[in-house]
């Protein structure tokens, strides 16, 4: 039996589980969890559904076109995916090596449902971290008065090794628009959860001087907006005033590489859904 997942959205409106349930059943489709969630505010339903199959679903042209019809009844929208099926991943990088320990590690012990085909950066200094979990480090020395020369380069690659997603775990460079567009919600990013009220140079210096009581990061799908896509995954822990700029920095990158790593589970899981710029995460 194969496992798929089936994410759905669509207006509110009375009858849409029992119509949707009903035609799985009637389909001889098993299912085996279902989650909904609807916002009052804009009246908009939304559901993911995990069922089993003893036929290849996306092979089936009829079952994908009968599923879409279905949908269209509603003005909705599915997608489905097969559980088991792998992305491939890229890892940008630039100089901070937990938030890549964490993604390896979680990769080598198969916690991460994906196959990570390389980590890519702009320096070489954490090629030796790449080579003890076995992974190609590539490295192209990208900055901003060469990225209309080397960008394309970087994409051709991930064309070569069809690359579904990428992580930018502390990649301290700003991808074009032309390469957002191409790689649209399939790109992760993490940040400091205060950066909109402390940017530039040193933000947990100017946290410190703030005497801010909480830290926190961000991941979110990148857009052409800096540090403004829909979030995905967020995390904070109190602080006091005993810590330092130094034990501020160091608790940071300890929440950054949980969050990025949960984040990038969700997209692998197929547990989020897209919509007017923010998500719904499913519980795993």
């Amino acid at each position: 039996m194969k496992k798929y997942v089936i994410l759905f959205k669509s207006p509110d409106r009375r009858g849409i589980v029992a119509k949707i349930t009903g035609w799985l059943f009637k389909q001889n489709l098993n299912i085996i969890s279902m989650e909904e969630h609807v916002e009052d505010k804009s009246s908009y339903f939304f559901m993911r559904i995990v069922i089993l199959s003893a036929f290849d679903l996306n092979e089936n042209k009829d079952f994908i076109i009968e599923l879409t019809k279905l949908g269209q009844t509603f003005e909705g929208q599915f997608s489905i995916k097969k559980s088991n099926k792998k992305n491939n991943c890229a890892i940008f990088v630039t100089k901070e090596q937990l938030p890549l320990y964490d993604l390896l590690i979680k990769h080598q012990t198969n916690d991460l449902n994906c196959t990570i085909k390389m980590v890519l950066s702009n320096h070489m200094l954490l090629k030796n971290v790449a080579e003890k979990f076995n992974i190609p480090y590539l490295r192209f020395p990208i900055n901003m008065r060469n990225k209309s020369e080397i960008e394309p380069q970087i994409i051709k690659t991930l064309e070569e090794h069809k690359i579904d997603l990428i992580i930018l775990a502390r990649y301290m460079q700003i991808l074009s628009p032309k390469f957002v567009k191409k790689y649209e919600q399939k790109i992760i990013n993490i940040h400091h959860g205060f950066l909109p009220a402390f940017k530039g140079a040193r933000p947990y210096r100017q946290a410190w001087e703030r005497g801010v009581k909480m830290i926190g990061a961000t991941a979110h799908y990148v857009t052409n907006e800096l540090d403004e896509g829909p979030i995905i995954t967020q995390d904070v822990t109190s602080i006091n005033h005993t810590y330092s700029e130094k034990d501020m920095i160091r608790t940071g990158k300890d929440i950054e590489r949980i969050v990025l790593t949960n984040a990038v589970q969700a997209h692998l899981d197929n547990r989020i859904i897209l919509h007017n710029g923010r998500t719904i995460v499913f519980n795993r």
